[in-house]
């Protein structure tokens, strides 16, 4: 191992992981505790306990002691050098009471809460980043006292403390980086810049947004931003991601990918003004169901031919997206990329479509467990922001995404009319879904 080592740990539902990367961002360890199979005595599905009401979802909170000391075991025998690190953060699914939690048990000692994962609780006024009075009221008398205030996210909280060194031979002098929420965790590990956008393509389509000027609205959610605290990050989520795109697939596509991507390819860009709404599974963003066709003349029908029906659903999801990070306050800039991950990221023909509809270059990257390498970037971020370095300047030896698509020419003049009436014709099918029945 190089000299110096940072560690990002990612406290998730179901296993807690960990990541080491050396000074030149090199990730040079890899470890994670499955909660179910190497914790079975507490009795865990998927590391949770779901209770009789079927609403009450609890985590045993040993169970996540014990699976801390497993992993630091297994590194030790391993021979991982704990001396050598310099300093360490983490994520923890849910909410602050998890990344919160888990940061204590490295300093030894309650750990107020970031920014990050203070805006992720929605009890943090994103702006003048201090805890709303109002919100702290409606969950729990005297509950500002026991917060105490939240901090940078990039604040180092203390050293790590004794136990930890006297077991395990960590230095000292490594510090305890504040923790934060698994989704800022993983803009910081996708490495987003300002006026970048990243697209996780999975089951369901997530995208984050590195904003500088917020509008708040009851979808979507926005974040103080983990990297650049006067800066704000957006989350938005698309519950019809992949499964909508497999099941299009097989109903039009003959269940191939290779003829899905042929019918993207066969159509013209903007479908001759077709668009199409595929909501199977109530949607998030917006909150609606069903499927919906609309043809140039805004009349609704109930069916398109097979590689109509492809472009549309393609079309779609991604006009949806653009719509809902623009209303967040979201703008494309000369300088926007696109950085895109998941399943449906391997497919060029829909990044293609993701390019032209946003008009901005694409690129792919592989980023396996983006929560906890993002933790280590920021670990190295915390020591380094004292010498006023950028978040930028700290990760610019990782390595570089690849480009993957560039718009089509003349696509930003097709698309500019089309996400009007996109836009309205969602508004059409949102009113009419939450209308009252005659």
């Amino acid at each position: 191992m190089a000299e110096g080592a940072y560690l990002g740990w990612d406290f998730s539902t179901q296993q807690v992981k960990v990541i080491a990367v050396d000074e030149k961002l090199n990730v040079t360890y890899e470890e994670s505790v499955n909660f179910d199979k190497e914790l079975p005595e507490f009795g865990t599905q998927g590391g949770v306990h779901v209770h009789s009401d079927k609403l009450t979802v609890t985590s045993p909170v040993l169970m996540w002691v014990k699976a801390l000391d497993i992993i630091l075991e297994k590194m030790k025998s391993s021979g991982f050098n704990f001396s050598q690190v310099k300093a360490l953060s983490g994520a923890g699914q849910r909410i602050a009471l998890v990344s919160n939690f888990a940061a204590s048990l490295f300093l030894g000692s309650y750990t107020p809460i970031d920014y990050g994962d203070g805006s992720g609780m929605n009890l943090l006024n994103i702006r003048k980043k201090s805890w709303s009075q109002l919100c702290l009221d409606a969950c729990a008398p005297e509950l500002e006292e026991k917060l105490g205030p939240a901090v940078p996210s990039s604040s180092v909280l203390g050293p790590i403390s004794s136990y930890h060194v006297q077991r395990y031979g960590f230095n000292s002098e490594c510090k305890v980086i504040a923790f934060t929420g698994d989704n800022p965790a993983s803009l910081a590990g996708m490495r987003l810049e300002e006026g970048d956008i990243a697209v996780s393509l999975g089951t369901s389509d997530t995208l984050f947004l590195w904003i500088k000027e917020p509008t708040p609205a009851l979808e979507g959610h926005i974040f103080c931003n983990p990297v650049n605290s006067q800066e704000y990050m957006a989350l938005l989520c698309f519950k019809n991601g992949s499964l909508m795109r497999e099941k299009v697939r097989d109903e039009s596509a003959s269940g191939s990918w290779d003829e899905f991507s042929l019918a993207l390819r066969s159509t013209e860009i903007g479908n001759c003004g077709n668009l199409g709404f595929y909501f199977d599974v109530m949607e998030i963003t917006p909150e609606t169901t069903g499927r919906h066709r609309f043809n140039a003349d805004n009349q609704k029908v109930s069916k398109f031919p097979k590689e109509m029906e492809v472009r549309a659903l393609i079309e779609g999801q991604f006009m949806a997206k653009r719509i809902h990070a623009e209303k967040l306050g979201y703008r494309i800039v000369p300088r926007t990329k696109i950085l895109a991950t998941g399943g449906a990221s391997h497919n060029r023909d829909i990044l293609q479509v993701l390019s032209d509809v946003f008009n901005a270059p694409v690129y792919t990257i592989e980023t396996a467990n983006s929560a906890c390498l993002g933790c280590a970037y920021r670990a190295i971020h915390g020591l380094a922001i004292g010498e006023k370095a950028s978040f930028t300047d700290v990760v610019k030896l990782a390595p570089e995404p690849r480009l993957a698509a560039v718009p089509t020419a003349g696509a930003a003049q097709v698309y500019g009319p089309l996400l009007k009436r996109y836009a309205e014709l969602e508004q059409q099918i949102v009113l009419q879904s939450h209308a009252p029945p005659n």
